[in-house]
């Protein structure tokens, strides 16, 4: 019952309350501080009894109802296992279904935050057949007549049935035995590109890519809100086959799937579609369709027939691709991000033109689609004004400069470009007696390495790079970088990536802008003024037969500055370390050799560390950009790095991940749920 002021004073007798009005209400202010209390009382009793529920309590109280169930808090690196609460109501749930291949399952999405799939490997033992329990699909042959186990054959999917392995499986080393229960899991991520303007080759032959890359499309993945069974190929982000696609393909096209074309005004029907390999043939693509558009999903190239008029030069793909972080600009969640007090912000839709929206006065130019823009652009900026060059939220339109784009600003002038994918040019801070730029800020874009990249000529400038791809930064002594998530990327580990200007043949690079630096993966030389810091960075570079420097990574100054948690190559000049790589890994080992021998010498010393320093070093999946897997460290790549980070996450720009801590908690749930007598292994199918 809940008791207010004018409730406890009606239940006063009437003498009472009329000799109360008489001495100015005395006794209705002292019930007015009863029923306060009682309020406060009643609140105090309702959340006693609220806290006595995993979905009601408190958030002090969580803990200690999953101290109850023994529950065992995580690492906090997934929203699904941030708070406990949701974990610990679904601890009894969990535990019922304890042992089976589906609770696995789901325990690993959880957990990890990545799409999953429980494999019994058991279940995919040959047999010798017996009359009593005939099991016709586990012959140690199998049936070349049936395309889908072959085409699973030693995935995460497969039915094939294989002899038994022996090895360990906790360690990575076997599969198939009776105990033997794997998780695969799947780090890459399906991004989406909707109504993306397809890159025209000639008349009749279109590239999914922006970019004209080839480009592997992936799946766009069916949720599961309760895991009632196993995954399969269309429940997770998984690269898309040609012969899946030809076997599936109304799973895979349409609205709301996987892929969808639209050429001119007018949707293209599944009837009109045919799945073909367009491998370069020569100058041309093999298999060119006769009656129907052929798409090629391993490639993302798409061919009309030649027996039909050519299609209108408007061609526009929707498509999912894989990536392994919101990086770089694309359709994801970066509203955070945005100029919030910079606002009413003038839209430029395709094909409209950009330039005439970049005004001197400032403001916000917001592209809103995913469109192409072939263009030459500049920004004069007046003095004390700030200009936001964004992609609206979830959108990445591509900008294909025809020259560089130069940017200048009068005194205090601040520019952000955010959201773009910028190729066939370079962004330039030109010094030409009058540019007083002050801020440059890069945020989700990529600049395509190898193609373009930052030249700042002038002094001066903060240039903050935030979840970007870039490529060669060339940066004026004088100014200030500080670059922070991102990928530098100059093609190549013997290539330039950061310097104030390209060397002249034989000759050292001029020093670059301080530098700060924080999760970021350098592919190629830096040369810097001074290197402030370098935080859970990997530096892959190395020296070309042909330069006349002695170091592929090299601080000017060394006095000041720090480089903590970071790989280093070999030869590096840069300020005091801690705890770097692979100078960590050489003084454990040397010391580990001293314990065994007190009287190692310098010669032996010298050899242990040369054996180090070639297993601590960086193992990328791919340093290609445009694959998915690209900048992603390889599973084979050393601990050291892997979780060498001050958090012990990885190096380098994927750090924000936390891919050790999820595969840590998925280690700490697997002993709680594992079936007594089954061992579990970890496998990553991206």
């Amino acid at each position: 019952m809940s008791f207010d002021a004018e409730k406890l004073y009606e239940l006063l007798p009437t003498v009472h309350r009329l000799r109360d009005v008489d001495q100015g209400k005395p006794l209705a202010a002292f019930l007015r501080v009863v029923a306060e209390q009682i309020g406060v009382l009643e609140e105090d009793l309702a959340q006693l009894y609220d806290d006595q529920f995993i979905e009601t309590c408190a958030p002090w109280v969580a803990p200690y109802i999953g101290d109850l169930v023994g529950y065992r808090p995580l690492h906090g690196v997934v929203p699904e296992v941030a708070s406990p609460r949701a974990e610990v109501a679904n601890t009894i749930a969990y535990r019922r279904r304890k042992g089976t291949a589906t609770v696995l399952e789901q325990l690993a999405r959880d957990v990890t935050g990545w799409d999953a799939r429980a494999v019994e490997f058991f279940q995919l033992l040959g047999w010798t057949q017996h009359m009593n329990h005939l099991r016709p699909d586990h012959h140690y042959a199998p049936n070349l007549r049936r395309w889908e186990p072959l085409e699973r054959l030693g995935g995460p999917f497969e039915s094939t049935a294989h002899t038994v392995g022996v090895r360990r499986i906790s360690r990575g080393a076997g599969k198939y035995n009776i105990p033997n229960v794997g998780l695969f899991l799947w780090r890459l991520e399906n991004y989406p590109l909707t109504e993306s303007p397809a890159l025209r080759v000639d008349d009749r032959r279109y590239l999914v890519s922006p970019l004209g890359l080839d480009v592997q499309l992936f799946t766009f993945p069916e949720t599961e809100t309760e895991i009632s069974q196993l995954a399969t190929p269309r429940n997770v982000a998984h690269p898309i086959s040609r012969r899946v696609l030809h076997e599936n393909l109304d799973a895979y096209y349409g609205v709301g799937k996987s892929i969808l074309l639209r050429v001119g005004n007018t949707v293209q029907d599944i009837a009109d579609i045919k799945v073909c390999d367009l491998s370069d043939d020569g100058a041309d693509w093999a298999h060119q369709p006769a009656n129907r558009i052929a798409i090629d999903p391993v490639l993302g190239r798409i061919a009309f027939p030649e027996n039909q008029p050519p299609p209108p030069p408007e061609v526009f793909v929707s498509f999912h691709y894989g990536f392994s972080a919101d990086m770089g600009g694309g359709e994801y969640e970066r509203g955070a991000t945005l100029s919030q007090p910079l606002a009413n912000p003038v839209e430029v839709t395709a094909p409209a033109s950009i330039q005439p929206a970049l005004t001197a006065n400032g403001g916000v130019v917001e592209i809103t689609d995913s469109g192409r823009y072939e263009e030459n652009l500049s920004i004069q900026l007046n003095a004390q004004r700030q200009l936001e060059l964004r992609a609206r939220n979830e959108h990445r339109p591509t900008l294909v400069l025809g020259a560089d784009f130069e940017i200048r600003g009068d005194a205090e002038a601040e520019v952000t470009l955010n959201g773009l994918l910028i190729t066939g040019g370079r962004l330039r801070v030109p010094d030409d007696g009058g540019n007083q730029l002050r801020r440059l800020r890069l945020r989700h874009c990529t600049l395509e390495p190898g193609v373009s990249g930052l030249d700042v000529e002038l002094a001066g400038v903060t240039v903050e790079i935030e979840s970007s791809i870039v490529g060669t930064l060339r940066i004026h002594e004088r100014s200030r970088v500080e670059i922070r998530d991102s990928i530098v990327d100059a093609t190549d580990e013997t290539q330039l990536a950061f310097a104030a200007a390209d060397p002249a043949p034989a000759s050292p690079p001029t020093p670059g802008a301080e530098l700060v630096l924080e999760n970021v993966t350098v592919i190629g030389q830096v040369h810097t003024r001074l290197l402030e810091l370098a935080s859970n960075c990997i530096f892959a570079a190395a020296l070309d037969a042909a330069d006349s420097w002695a170091s592929p990574l090299r601080s000017e100054r060394k006095q000041a500055g720090c480089v903590r948690f970071s790989y280093l190559p070999d030869g590096a000049r840069v300020p005091r370390r801690y705890r770097c790589q692979p100078d960590l890994a050489i003084h454990q080992a040397i010391q580990e050799a001293s314990k065994k021998d007190p009287m190692l010498t310098n010669p032996q010393k010298a050899s242990i560390a040369e054996t180090v320093r070639a297993r601590v070093m960086p193992r990328f999946t791919d340093l290609r950009y445009g694959r998915a897997a690209y900048a992603q460290l390889h599973v084979a790549c050393p601990q050291e790095i892997r979780a060498g980070a001050d958090d012990e996450s990885e190096m380098g720009a994927f750090h924000d991940n936390f891919a050790p801590q999820r595969e840590t908690n998925l280690r700490l749930r697997l002993d709680e749920y594992l079936r007594f007598g089954l061992e579990a292994g970890i496998f990553y199918a991206t």
